[in-house]
């Protein structure tokens, strides 16, 4: 080895530690060319770190020799002479041992692990297993700190070579958990298990048996490091802990309880350092979303439940953005509820409320409101019926003395808002006053005027009374509220122009004038959050004022849109995408003049690389679990090094991990809205879009594949409603339903061309999709698609989608699947709520294939039927249920007389659903058994007399009964048309007649007018006498449905035959015909 390019080298390293950044880039440009493309840097390198004395230079010697041994998988390394490399393997161990400084240690060893991925596959450095089982089982407590901290970077690096030592690895590991004199040792021992634990295969038994022995002295480690307050060892096994969570083999499974408890009692332990607390309410977090079924089947939410209160009511750091225990007990209880079935979690949570509210104590009461809060959006359809019960607590912290608590129980008023629309609408005669004066109050403001946002969304026509009043409040606060409460009013008044539509005209122009100076500040935080949530509000005026008001602003409005996309933010550009699908909503086609502007924006939105997406290198279950709790297992994390792609550990980098994924947090969801704005954008502007519906299909499709789950959702609706609407302007011809059409040539040819650049890539996404809401929004779009293209649309895929929906039915698509359940297990009937979302979505994917495969659709309902009938159980939540029932209607409706061989058992079924408890659940069955008696040959008038006992009382309805009563007697009214038209004989009609045409006109589900006029009309026509008795009723409520202003109210062909009957009728009795006001519609 030449001595001068060994010290020229160290001169260079030693430059390039230097504080000097023009010493820095010369030497790194040095170094790049003279040295670190020949081999002899190599040797050099290790050379100079045996001897240099300067700590920096030795470390850095470290890094740098990693790089280049991993250079080009390795080729540089090959062409060092072979007996150099042998001195390096050789000598670079015991260097480890004998270096004194940690940091250089580390970067040794990481040499040492980089020469072992090519060396030992090859079977050529056969000393090292041996070399690293001795050091690590030394009597010197420096010498086992080294080596297993060797053996566990080796590991990271090719854990594959040592598959067949796992045992004898495992017998290591137990006696270095208990190592008696270093933590470090215990430490590093549990993060080499980790490393291990992603490499073991789930028929691995023995070696699971084995790691699962070993679990009881890890967690014991862990507990170690929070008690000592070592922060740097609890975060590597917390991030060891969270592998183990996500792993796909169920090492866990018979230590949830134990690991639930003990994680319960690091983050309850308030002598514990706070961060630390953090960290253990986070992995139970963790715990609860991962293993679910675990918590689920050993009924543990109550007591985890038990043990999150107290943290829950702990006092909040004052900055919304801070961490502490008590959000972090409150993100473990939003969890819970999410993701176990509601019975499980409520009943326990509301006794803890009640206990909690009682409290003397002001935190204890704000922390049981807010712990209602979180919890509304995983219980609100188990919530509903206790609602009652609930809002008592409510209306007592909306007026509590503490303020804390009186904020609390504002944020607990929007997430009611949110899930709970229909039940917090009907209470606005209490809630908005008591609200206002909130608002009035500095001390609650803020949050008053959030809760104030969130319940105006849902009040609709009950606004009225109270909108001068609002208006004036709030106008007020846009002059003198500070910046912070300036974005929620702003957005409050948003949402008063969305609930009173065309009423808010009055306040319009003076509001325009008041936020327009919003839109030019340009300062980053408080100020850009202002700009947003402004754009955002009058995009909201504009719909409700129509664009004929908004005209005037437009131009300038947009004009701000666009200098928003400019200001280097990516809350902004979020904002700005919104606000064009509204404008392009309110436009229409006249928007397209901006879409050459638009569409390179959204475009470059969605090609923008997150900061660190390159060097994050997760995968897809780390990454969104890291996404959405702003935590990250450190150990999957490496950083890209240049152009040639090597990597350098996170440990050997002072890198703010979480500022990296708050970055890529803001980025992600602004790519999501961007991924939706492009659907938005095609459906109002039409044939304008074409010319970019093949770059943004692209781009959408390229997102399939993208970390989050949110823009993974938005592509998958996006380029659906691209496929939708291309459909629609195509001049596709009709579809006839059945498998003939399946490949009939009607479909356009770009339309055919569209689907196959689209739909091969969104089946792709299922089979790895391991998120139920993409899966949901997936099979929503699907149904959706097939129902408008039709039959064509399945060409070549029929079996894939249809196995899709019988995964999901099943529930063993990948995003339900648990690794602690075995394959032939049941999963549990009582489930999230969100699960019924996905169930139901997956009922009108199926509901879709029978509306175009028609009479075909016959085999496959034999497949079909159990799996949804299945849901239809008194233990199933009402979401299972009523989508059941809706489901076989709507396949009932597709397959028509081809039903036939199913009449019996579905009829049976339909009696069951009848006798519900609940409403939503009677309407859907009211609906399916009218269907099942219009198209099954089997003759049903047999049973009339049964249908129209269970039908009976669905037609008695107390006038402030709640809307699924009203949307019963609508659907019940609709069965009985159906019947009179199928057999008028085997009716009673007598008895029929008075509470059939009582029920009229129909105020809810206006579909169902349909078979009603249908019914009437061939009355008319077979037995006109039976309705003379019923006249001034029915001319009342031709009179209603023909209302010009009431379009919804019936189809065109029917309301012809309407106007042609009234013609008839008045020549009959032309005084009874205009004093029902239907002159009018009489034709000459």
């Amino acid at each position: 080895m030449d001595p001068s390019f060994v010290q020229n080298l160290h001169d260079l390293l030693v430059q390039s530690t230097a504080n000097d950044t023009v010493q820095l880039k010369a030497a790194t440009a040095q170094l790049n060319q003279q040295y670190y493309k020949n081999p002899a840097c190599i040797p050099a390198l290790a050379s100079i770190i045996a001897s240099s004395p300067q700590e920096a230079v030795r470390q850095l010697a470290g890094v740098e020799m990693r790089k280049r041994v991993l250079n080009n998988s390795g080729s540089l390394w090959i062409e060092v002479p072979q007996d150099q490399r042998d001195q390096i393997k050789q000598q670079l161990p015991d260097l480890t041992l004998s270096e004194s400084s940690k940091i250089v240690r580390h970067s040794t060893a990481r040499v040492v692990a980089a020469i072992a991925t090519i060396e030992v596959p090859l079977g050529t450095w056969p000393q090292l297993l041996p070399f690293l089982h001795q050091t690590a089982t030394s009597v010197q407590v420096a010498h086992r700190e080294v080596g297993i901290y060797v053996l566990y970077t080796v590991l990271e690096n090719i854990i594959e070579a040592f598959s067949n030592e796992l045992q004898s690895l495992f017998k290591l590991f137990e006696s270095l958990l208990n190592d008696p004199e270093s933590e470090e040792v215990r430490i590093t021992t549990v993060r080499c298990l980790g490393v291990i634990a992603q490499y073991i295969d789930s028929d691995d038994k023995k070696d699971i048996q084995a790691f699962r022995a070993l679990l009881p002295a890890m967690i014991n480690i862990i507990g170690q490091c929070v008690e000592r307050g070592n922060e740097a060892g609890a975060r590597q096994l917390f991030d060891v802990l969270e592998t183990l969570l996500i792993l796909e083999i169920p090492i866990l499974a018979n230590h949830i309880p134990q690991l639930a408890q003990f994680l319960l009692q690091c983050g309850g332990n308030t002598n514990y350092d706070p961060d630390l607390r953090i960290l253990a309410l986070n992995a139970l977090n963790w715990t609860v979303e991962y293993k679910k079924s675990k918590i689920q089947s050993n009924d543990l939410a109550p007591v985890i439940l038990q043990g999150l209160m107290p943290i829950a009511c702990e006092p909040e750091p004052e900055d919304v953005d801070d961490e502490a225990p008590s959000r972090s007990a409150l993100r473990a209880i939003d969890t819970l509820a999410t993701q176990l079935p509601p019975s499980q979690v409520f009943p326990a949570l509301r006794q803890l409320i009640q206990q909690y509210f009682s409290s003397p104590d002001a935190n204890s009461r704000r922390g049981a409101m807010l712990a209602l809060g979180v919890a509304v959006e995983g219980c609100s359809e188990f919530m509903t019926p206790l609602m009652d019960h609930i809002w008592p607590f409510v209306e007592a912290g909306l007026k509590d003395p503490d303020a804390s608590v009186r904020k609390a129980s504002c944020v607990a008023v929007s997430c009611l808002c949110e899930w709970l629309e229909e039940e917090c609408a009907a209470k606005h005669a209490v809630l908005v006053p008591t609200i206002m004066q909130l608002v009035n109050d500095p001390a609650t403001q803020r949050s008053a005027c959030t809760a104030l946002d969130a319940l105006l969304e849902i009040m609709h026509d009950s606004i009225d009374q109270y909108l001068g009043l609002i208006m004036e409040r709030l106008a007020v606060l846009l002059d003198s509220a500070p910046l912070p409460v300036k974005a929620v009013v702003t957005g409050a008044i948003g949402s008063a122009a969305h609930a009173s539509k065309e009423k808010f005209l009055p306040y319009f122009v003076p509001t325009m004038d008041r936020i327009k100076h919003f839109l030019l500040l340009t300062g980053e935080g408080e100020e850009t959050e202002l700009r947003g949530i402004t754009m955002d509000a009058i995009g909201t005026f504009a719909e409700a004022v129509g664009k004929e008001t908004f005209r005037p602003y437009f131009p300038d409005m947009m004009k701000q849109a666009f200098q928003g996309l400019e200001m280097g933010s990516a809350r902004l550009r979020e904002c700005s995408f919104l606000f064009f699908g509204v404008m392009a909503r309110v436009f229409g086609e006249e928007f397209a003049p901006y879409l050459p502007s638009v569409v390179p924006a959204l475009v470059a939105s969605c090609q923008q690389a997150e900061q660190g997406s390159e060097p994050l290198s997760l995968t897809t279950a780390e990454a969104a679990a890291a996404f959405g709790t702003g935590t990250s297992p450190a150990n999957a994390i490496v950083i890209q090094d240049g152009a040639e792609g090597t990597t350098i550990d996170i440990e050997d980098l002072d890198a703010d991990v979480d500022k990296m994924l708050d970055v890529n947090s803001a980025i992600a969801v602004e790519k999501e809205i961007a991924a939706d704005t492009i659907g938005a954008l095609f459906a109002s502007t039409r044939n304008h879009f074409l010319p970019y519906v093949e770059q943004t299909t692209l781009e959408l499709v390229g997102l399939l594949t993208h970390y989050y789950e949110g823009i993974r959702k938005s592509a998958t609706e996006s380029l659906l409603e691209i496929v939708r609407v291309f459909h629609e302007l195509s001049g596709s011809g009709p579809w006839t339903p059945g498998m003939a059409s399946v490949n009939a040539p009607y479909l356009d040819a770009n339309v055919k061309q569209l689907i196959g650049h689209v739909l091969p890539p969104l089946l792709d996404m299922y089979e790895s999709e391991d998120n139920k809401s993409v899966v949901s929004a997936l099979c929503v779009g699907l149904a959706e698609t097939i129902n408008e293209v039709g039959p064509a649309f399945l060409a070549d895929h029929l079996e894939d989608i249809s196995n899709m929906a019988i995964q999901v039915l099943e529930q063993k698509a990948l995003c339900q699947q648990d690794p602690d359940q075995d394959e032939d297990e049941e999963a549990p009937e009582d489930q999230a709520e969100y699960d019924s979302v996905l169930i139901s979505a997956a009922g009108d994917l199926v509901s879709s294939l029978a509306n175009v495969l028609g009479a075909d659709f016959a085999p496959a309902f034999t497949r079909f039927f159990p799996l949804i009938s299945k849901y239809y159980k008194k233990n199933r939540s009402l979401s299972d249920r009523s989508s059941a029932i809706g489901c076989l209607a709507e396949i009932i409706g597709g397959m028509k007389g081809a039903v036939r061989e199913w009449t019996e058992p579905l009829m049976e079924l339909f009696y069951k659903a009848l006798s519900d408890d609940e409403a939503e659940v009677q309407s859907n069955a009211a609906f399916a058994a009218g269907l099942l008696v219009e198209h099954s040959d089997v003759d049903l008038s047999p049973q009339y007399l049964q249908i129209l006992a269970q039908l009976h009382p669905l037609f008695v309805v107390a006038p402030d009964a709640p809307g699924p009563r009203f949307n019963a007697r609508d659907n019940a009214a609709g069965a009985v048309a159906r019947m009179i038209v199928k057999n008028t004989g085997a009716l009673p009609l007598d008895q029929v007649l008075p509470i059939f045409i009582e029920a009229l006109p129909l105020k809810n589900d206006t579909l169902e007018n349909r078979p009603v006029f249908r019914a009437i009309l061939h009355l008319f026509k077979t037995n006109p006498q039976v309705l003379h008795p019923y006249m001034d009723k029915l001319l009342a409520v031709f009179a209603y449905v023909l209302d010009p202003s009431r379009t919804e109210q019936v189809q065109e062909d029917t309301r012809a035959e309407l106007i042609q009957l009234v013609g008839a009728l008045s020549k009959e009795d032309p005084a009874k015909v205009q004093a029902a006001g239907l002159t009018p519609f009489v034709v000459g």
